[in-house]
């Protein structure tokens, strides 16, 4: 008889094991991907773009822009607001670099000097 309780209890694991995996794959599946600054891409006055649009974990931001003269940085708030990156900043510039939102608070900023001054920057709250 324990032999049967056994597999019965494989088979649960399994189809628990299944069922996760499933729900990972349909998350991805209903991530949207957002190209930043819209048809114009990463470029000035994009920390408006964000304005309306809905977020959430897993979303997958584009940043399509001149790869000789700009490029994309993770920040922290701090580094969002004094428009600096910390020497331990994730720095993209590829000039088309795919970004997946993690849950919470997102800050991105071009650090070429002056570039997120002139509103090269986005921060984005992704539920």
């Amino acid at each position: 008889m324990s032999k049967g309780r056994g597999s019965a209890s494989m088979n649960i694991i399994t189809m628990m094991l299944s069922l996760l995996l499933l729900l990972i794959l349909l998350e991805s599946a209903n991530a949207a991907t957002y190209n930043v600054g819209g048809p114009g891409g990463w470029t000035y006055n994009t920390d408006t773009w964000p304005t309306g649009k809905k977020f959430r974990a897993g979303d997958v931001l584009i940043f399509n822009y001149d790869s000789t003269i700009h490029n994309v940085v993770a920040v922290d708030k701090g580094g969002y607001g004094s428009c600096k990156a910390s020497g331990g900043a994730k720095v993209f510039s590829s000039g088309s670099d795919q970004i997946r939102l993690a849950r919470g608070r997102n800050y991105f900023i071009c650090s070429i000097p002056g570039h997120c001054q002139s509103g090269m920057k986005v921060f984005i709250n992704a539920v």
